[in-house]
C-alpha cells in the first residue's frame, strides 16, 4: 500500500509533467477557442502544483533543490539578454 507521502509525491509528479505539456499544446494551437482552453486548464493546474507543493513542504515529503547562487544567477541573466 502506498504511503501518504508517495501519493503526493506522484501527484506532484504528474501535476508537473502535465505542465510541461500543456506549453507545447498551446504553442501549436492554432484554434484560439483551444489555446484559452488548455490556457485555463495549465493556470489551473499551476494552481494545484502550487497547493501541492505548500502541503508536500509542511508535511516534510518534498525538499527543494537548494538556492542558486546569487552570482551563478546574475551570469545566466546576463548571458540571455546578450542574445
Amino acid at each position: 500500500m502506498l504511503s501518504e507521502k508517495d501519493i503526493v509525491n506522484d501527484y506532484l509528479a504528474g501535476l508537473n509533467a502535465s505542465l510541461t505539456g500543456y506549453a507545447g499544446y498551446i504553442s501549436e494551437s492554432d484554434n484560439e477557442q483551444l489555446r484559452q482552453t488548455l490556457i485555463q486548464l495549465r493556470n489551473q493546474d499551476e494552481q494545484r502544483q502550487r497547493n501541492l507543493y505548500n502541503y508536500a513542504s509542511q508535511k516534510g515529503y518534498y525538499q527543494p533543490a537548494a538556492p542558486a547562487n546569487p552570482q551563478v544567477v546574475q551570469q545566466i541573466k546576463s548571458q540571455l539578454t546578450q542574445q
